[in-house]
């Protein structure tokens, strides 16, 4: 029980607090773009087996973490991913939905959170197992303490989207902007991507703007398809 007085594990406690609070929100606007068209009874269940599948991910990824972000092309081929799910997360709701499977539905959604949190979670994964520096009491607080925060968010941007529609765009541009950075964060793109300043600022940019124009498209697409 040395830790319950020890200054240095409550330093380091509090850090990898501020680390899910300050990374967890990208993962709730992921999880409330994901629900948003599932009836009020079934956003629960989508929320906490989304979080439950998600956090199973994340005490994985913490036994290699360093070792996939020194991987060549995966980072690449996660902003790719996390594009077309930002992208497909923006199209409207078929009308059909009397033909989709009871449940069908919350399956989707829940391994859409999965997907995407796994693709956005590595360098959240990194920054918690520095700040616990190899204590494994600290690194499990860390994830237990990033549920409530996750699915509080999910449930507070859900009522923002209900209420104010736009924030859907938002939360599409929020994901290309993190793909954007991702992208150029890869190791075998940092080797022949030129050093320049504020690029992984630039790459966010262009990756939130790419997702906004091409969804909006598709979305437009899409509502002329059905009204015609």
């Amino acid at each position: 029980m040395d830790w319950f007085i020890d200054p240095v594990f409550w330093m380091a406690l509090m850090q990898i607090i501020a680390i899910d609070i300050l990374l967890g929100g990208d993962n709730a606007v992921v999880i409330a773009l994901a629900c948003r068209h599932l009836p009020e009874a079934q956003r629960r269940k989508a929320i906490m087996g989304g979080v439950i599948g998600a956090i199973a991910l994340r005490i994985g990824l913490l036994f290699f973490a360093m070792q996939l972000l020194a991987l060549p092309y995966l980072k690449l081929f996660g902003a790719g991913l996390l594009l077309w799910i930002g992208i497909k997360l923006l199209l409207p709701e078929p009308e059909e939905t009397h033909e989709i499977k009871p449940g069908s539905g919350l399956i989707a959604a829940i391994k859409t959170i999965i997907v995407a949190d796994a693709v956005m979670s590595l360098d959240n994964v990194l920054a918690v197992a520095g700040a616990a520096g190899g204590n494994l009491l600290l690194v499990s607080l860390g994830v237990l303490i990033s549920i409530p925060i996750i699915v509080w968010g999910s449930q507070l941007v859900l009522k923002l989207m209900d209420r104010f529609p736009q924030v859907v765009l938002l939360g599409g541009a929020l994901l290309g902007w993190i793909a954007g950075g991702m992208a150029v964060g890869d190791v075998a793109v940092a080797e022949w991507m030129p050093a320049v300043v504020g690029l992984k600022y630039l790459a966010g940019a262009l990756g939130a703007a790419l997702v906004i124009a091409v969804g909006v498209l598709m979305r437009q697409r899409a509502t002329a398809q059905e009204t015609a």
